[in-house]
């Protein structure tokens, strides 16, 4: 029984595709304004989620003193 081939390339994955259409069809620099817009997307979620869990600590500091007053 022979092993199956190896394929000596590895297959692109979709955001390697979608990068190399990409660089196709768009200028550089556009390529560069949407991969900033997209840091800033990040950037902004992570902001979010870091307000998220302050609210909660804040909260969780706050609520027994809150309810331990007559």
């Amino acid at each position: 029984m022979q092993a199956a081939p190896v394929r000596a390339t590895a297959i692109p994955t979709f955001s390697t595709a979608l990068r190399a259409v990409e660089s196709l069809l768009m200028s550089s620099g556009q390529r560069t304004a949407r991969r900033n817009a997209w840091t800033s997307v990040l950037e902004d979620r992570r902001r979010a989620k870091d307000r998220v869990e302050a609210q909660r600590v804040l909260e969780a500091v706050t609520s027994p003193l809150t309810s331990t007053r007559p």
